[in-house]
C-alpha cells in the first residue's frame, strides 16, 4: 500500500491521467504491468532451473558420460540426435507437394474447403475473444455481471488443445526422425505464450479492428530491424506498401466518431500492448525459422512448441492460485465455459488448416486468404459489437488492405522472375 501511490506517479500511462475502465480498477492486481511482471517471474521459476540443468549437463559431458533410465529422455531434450540440415533450402517450411494429375475440379474443392476452414476458424475465433475479454458474464438486471480477467488462462486453455491435436497427429501419421533439442522450443514457446497474452491483454485497451491493423503493420518493424541490424536491401514496392500501411494506419486512429464507446479507445496501455505482441510475436515466427533448419514438420514444431507452452502458463497459474480461481469463474458460468473451449479448438483447427494451405497452395494463396480474414473480422466485429467507424476510418482500413494485396502480388511477380535469373544472379532478400 505504501509503494502502490509511488508506481501510480511514476507509470507513465497513470501520470499521464490515462482513463480505465472501471472494471480494471478494481484492485491493483487486475493492472497490465503487474500482471505482466508476475507472469514472466512464473515462468523464471521453470527457465532459470531448466537453464541450469542444461548447462550442468552439457559441462559433464553427458552424452559422452551419461547411463541409465534417464539417458535418452535427457539426450532428446538436451543434445538431440541429429545435426542440422545445412543443405535445407527454405528453413521455414517444407517444399510443398505439386499436385500430380490432379483435376482443376478437385484443386477448386481444395481451395474452397482451405478458405472457408481458415476463415471459420479465426473469424469465430476473433469474434469469442472479444466476446470473452470486453464483456461480462452473469448478468441479470440486479447484477451487472463480472468480467473473466486472467488472460493467461485463455492461453493455456488454447496451448492444452492444441498441444493435445498435434501430439495425436503425430501419433497418428508418419514423421520426419525429430532431431532437434528439445528445449530449444521453449524459447519460441515463451515468446509465443507472451505474444498471445498481450494480444488478449489489448483488447481491454483498444477495439478490436485496432487490434487487427496493427497485427497487419507488422511489416513495417520487421523492415525496420532488417535494415538497421541486418542491412538488407528492399524492393521499391516493399518500401512504398510500408508507407502506405503507415497511412492506412493513422487515418484510422486519428479518426475521431461521435459517442465512441470506452472500448473503443485507443490507450496508451492498448499501444504498449500490441507493440508488445508485435514484438514476441516477430521473434517467434524468426526462431522458428531457425529451428526448421532441423528435420522437422509443421506439426511437429507445433507439438514442440506447445510442450512447453503447457508447462509454463500451467506452472505460473499454479504458482498464482489463479488456475482454480479460473476454474470456479468456469464453474459459475457454463456460457464462458463454451467460450473457452469453443476459442481453443477454433485455434488448434487455424494451426492445421494454415498447414494444410500452405503445403498445398503455397505461402501467397494463404497471405491471400488470411488478408481477406482480417478484413472481414473487422467488418464483422463492427456488426457484432456495435463499433464506430468513420468515412476516414474507413478509408485507412482500405489504404491497409490494397498495399497488402499490392505486397501480396508484387511479391509473386518477384519470386517468379526469380526464378528465370541465371544461377549466379541471386534476388534482393524479401520481408
Amino acid at each position: 500500500r505504501f509503494c502502490l501511490p509511488l508506481m501510480l506517479a511514476s507509470h507513465p500511462t497513470m501520470a499521464a491521467g490515462e482513463e480505465i475502465p472501471a472494471a480494471l480498477q478494481d484492485s491493483w492486481g487486475d493492472f497490465w504491468l503487474f500482471r505482466f511482471f508476475i507472469n514472466a517471474a512464473g515462468y523464471a521459476s521453470i527457465v532459470v532451473p531448466g537453464f541450469l540443468l542444461i548447462q550442468y549437463f552439457k559441462r559433464r559431458n553427458y552424452l559422452e558420460t551419461g547411463r541409465g533410465i534417464c539417458f535418452p529422455v535427457i539426450k532428446s531434450c538436451v543434445f538431440g540426435s541429429e545435426v542440422k540440415s545445412v543443405h535445407q533450402e527454405d528453413g521455414s517450411l517444407p517444399p510443398r507437394a505439386e499436385p500430380t494429375e490432379s483435376s482443376t475440379a478437385r484443386q477448386v474443392f481444395k481451395l474452397l474447403f482451405c478458405a472457408v476452414g481458415l476463415q471459420a476458424s479465426y473469424l469465430t475465433w476473433g469474434v469469442l475473444q472479444e466476446r470473452v475479454m470486453t464483456r461480462t458474464y452473469g448478468a441479470t438486471e440486479t447484477d451487472p455481471g463480472e468480467k473473466f480477467k486472467d488472460s493467461q488462462f485463455l492461453v493455456f486453455m488454447n496451448r492444452i488443445l492444441a498441444f493435445t491435436v498435434a501430439g495425436l497427429y503425430c501419433a497418428l501419421t508418419k514423421q520426419p526422425r525429430h532431431g532437434a533439442p528439445m528445449y530449444k522450443y521453449s524459447f519460441a514457446s515463451l515468446s509465443n505464450i507472451l505474444s498471445s497474452w498481450c494480444q488478449y491483454e489489448a483488447l481491454k485497451y483498444v477495439s478490436f479492428p485496432t487490434q487487427v491493423l496493427a497485427k497487419a503493420s507488422k511489416v513495417i518493424p520487421v523492415m525496420m530491424m532488417g535494415k538497421l541490424v541486418s542491412r538488407k536491401s528492399y524492393e521499391y514496392w516493399e518500401y512504398l506498401t510500408a508507407a502506405l500501411i503507415s497511412v492506412g494506419v493513422s487515418m484510422f486512429l486519428l479518426s475521431s466518431a461521435p459517442n465512441r464507446h470506452m472500448s473503443t479507445v485507443t490507450t496508451f496501455s492498448g499501444i504498449v500492448l500490441l507493440a508488445g505482441y508485435i514484438i514476441f510475436d516477430s521473434f517467434t515466427s524468426n526462431w522458428q525459422d531457425a529451428l526448421f533448419t532441423y528435420k522437422m514438420s509443421p506439426v511437429q514444431m507445433m507439438f514442440g512448441v506447445n510442450v512447453f507452452s503447457c508447462l509454463f502458463t500451467v506452472g505460473s497459474l499454479l504458482e498464482q492460485g489463479a488456475l482454480l480461481e479460473s476454474l470456479r469463474f468456469m464453474a459459475r458460468h457454463s456460457e464462458f465455459m463454451a467460450h473457452a473451449v469453443l476459442l481453443s479448438v477454433c485455434s488448434a483447427c487455424g494451426q492445421l488448416f494454415i498447414f494444410y494451405t500452405i503445403n498445398q497452395f503455397g505461402a501467397a494463396v494463404f497471405t491471400i486468404i488470411m488478408t481477406l480474414r482480417q478484413a472481414f473480422a473487422i467488418l464483422l466485429s463492427c456488426l457484432i459489437y456495435g463499433h464506430t467507424v468513420t468515412v476516414m476510418g474507413g478509408l485507412g482500413v482500405a489504404v491497409v488492405f490494397m498495399a497488402l494485396f499490392l505486397r501480396v502480388y508484387a511479391r509473386s511477380r518477384m519470386k517468379k522472375r526469380s526464378k528465370k535469373l541465371p544461377p549466379g544472379d541471386t534476388p534482393i532478400q524479401k520481408v
